[in-house]
């Protein structure tokens, strides 16, 4: 078996103990390089491994912590930190797949505050090593798949960070049609979170978070009407999906992305696949990370000042 087989198909199932918790924190050992000024068109995050080599923010980072046999624990790249209005994306374009801001006819773009929302009210980002495949007509959608990794609405209470890899549990996931394309929202918790042990399915989310998967119903629906555009649509009559529904979404994303995306064999293929880590992968490139992020500021997390941590109470 080769070694990137191996890495592939190293997942268990069992159940993860508090105790991994504080494992998992040492284990995320990535971190964030900036490149250029944010909100402008040459900005880009690299990311680094523990080496201090750059990595593929889509295909080097593997779809489940090293480790961690829990079948419901993932990585999660945060793209766009909570409360915060650029739209960033991991490129489709250049090699490594840096997060950079998207663009619309040569503009950048942003997301618009939704009364009574400030900019994104999730921190959000995608799974690594997945792929909503374009050519695949969904049976529970009836759509195709948006050709992005899966996206993820992480629930708990740290506002993330650009570039920011997080273990997270996923607990449930709506299904937004995007414009004529199915376009999955995972809901999960980081598992440091003081909730993550408390928060197993959906009707926990509710019970300790009241009113956030409705407003997320709701900030999905219509956070493009302030551009001019129509309200999105959901499958399921916007009901969201537990999360052993959601472990089967992401299964079937992780098989696209290994044998469509990576490979480069789907006609609709369309993220660049060079690697650092994935040896016999079509991509595998790891001299041409040594050029890249070099002259980047590394990104230190500290706590923020003040409070922006939410609460949530019952009436």
């Amino acid at each position: 078996m080769s070694r990137l087989h191996a890495r592939l198909l190293h997942f268990a199932q069992t159940t993860i103990q508090p105790s991994l918790t504080s494992q998992i924190r040492t284990m995320s050992s990535y971190t964030s390089v900036h490149v250029g000024k944010p909100d402008t068109l040459d900005y880009k995050v690299y990311i680094r491994d523990a080496s201090g080599k750059v990595i593929s923010s889509v295909h080097d980072i593997p779809l489940k912590p090293e480790g961690v046999t829990d079948k419901h624990v993932f990585n999660m790249v945060v793209e766009v930190p909570r409360w915060s209005n650029a739209k960033l994306e991991m490129s489709s374009k250049f090699p490594f797949n840096p997060i950079v801001q998207d663009t619309k006819k040569g503009k950048l773009r942003y997301v618009r505050n939704l009364f009574p929302y400030k900019g994104y009210i999730h921190n959000y980002g995608a799974i690594p090593q997945t792929w909503e495949d374009p050519t695949f007509v969904d049976p529970n959608t009836s759509c195709n798949g948006d050709g992005d990794p899966i996206d993820v609405c992480e629930i708990g209470e740290q506002v993330g960070y650009i570039g920011q890899v997080k273990q997270v549990k996923v607990l449930g996931l709506v299904a937004l049609i995007d414009e004529g394309e199915t376009d999955w929202k995972v809901l999960a918790i980081d598992v440091t979170d003081p909730l993550a042990e408390k928060l197993n399915n959906l009707a926990d989310v509710e019970e300790h978070l009241p009113g956030l998967i409705a407003a997320t119903r709701h900030w999905f629906r219509d956070y493009k009407r302030p551009d001019g555009k129509p309200s999105n649509e959901f499958a399921f009559n916007g009901e969201a999906k537990e999360a052993d529904f959601s472990l089967e979404v992401i299964e079937h994303c992780h098989k696209a992305w290994k044998e469509g995306l990576l490979t480069g064999t789907n006609p609709k293929a369309n993220y660049d696949n060079t690697n650092s880590t994935l040896e016999g992968s079509k991509g595998f490139n790891p001299a041409e990370a040594d050029k890249l992020a070099t002259d980047g500021v590394v990104y230190t997390h500290s706590e923020p000042v003040g409070d922006d941590k939410w609460y949530y109470y019952k009436n």
